[in-house]
């Protein structure tokens, strides 16, 4: 059986370790090891012992929590199992890269959208500022194709959760929304039903994106200057 912490200090980097912090204000015990290592080392233990990991797990390290989500994600079982084991972990995440990143790994959720679905919607209404974020990374991964993309804007304007990491998550969903139904989105932003913060923050997004035409990032930007001049007016 792996020694997890003795085997998670082997490959700690100070200078990660210092580089990673800085992106996760707040967030305590970062041991400083890379995701794609973390990765590999989920991948072991899930070989050696299945779920046993999580029966064991210790919460002391950033890392030790990360391993968890993903040991979940790669541990092979029916949806219903999976999704069963995932209200510990979120309840345990502190910060935007325990959700991030394990969220982009939970590929079942893609031949199971309405049971993701079901599951998420009650997380959008929670007090707590990461179980949100989860739902609404969720949302984004795995919810906004032609059959769910009105659902969905519809779901992300209802957020109303103040956590900046919520407004942030949020914003970027829009964005991605707006690449792939620009029309859609573009009548969601119109309605006028996010924050200030959150709409602002989903307009720059937007123009940052590469998929979006030089013409629309004008449109946007033009937006973005209303915003401004509303907020002076204020």
């Amino acid at each position: 059986m792996t020694d997890v912490r003795a085997e998670l200090e082997r490959l700690a980097d100070e200078k990660y370790r210092s580089f990673h912090s800085r992106l996760l204000p707040g967030t305590e015990n970062i041991l400083g090891v890379r995701v794609p290592d973390l990765w590999k080392l989920a991948r072991k233990l899930v070989k050696e012992e299945r779920d046993g990991y999580l029966r064991r797990a210790s919460d002391e390290t950033y890392e030790e929590i990360m391993l968890q989500g993903m040991v979940i994600s790669l541990i092979k079982e029916s949806f219903e199992e999976k999704l069963s084991r995932l209200p510990a972990y979120m309840k345990k995440i502190d910060n935007w890269a325990q959700c991030d990143v394990v969220c982009s790994r939970l590929r079942m959720c893609e031949k199971n959208r309405e049971a993701t679905l079901g599951f998420l919607k009650p997380y959008l209404e929670s007090e707590k500022e990461f179980e949100v974020r989860f739902a609404v990374v969720l949302l984004m991964n795995y919810l906004t194709d032609e059959d769910y993309i009105d659902e969905t804007l519809s779901l992300l304007e209802s957020v109303k959760h103040p956590g900046y990491y919520v407004k942030m998550g949020v914003a970027w969903a829009v964005s991605v929304c707006f690449v792939k139904f620009p029309e859609k989105t573009m009548d969601c932003l119109k309605r006028g039903n996010f924050d200030r913060d959150t709409y602002g923050k989903a307009l720059q997004k937007i123009v940052e994106s590469n998929r979006v035409s030089p013409e629309t990032k004008t449109v946007i930007r033009e937006m973005r200057r209303e915003q401004r001049r509303k907020k002076t007016d204020a």
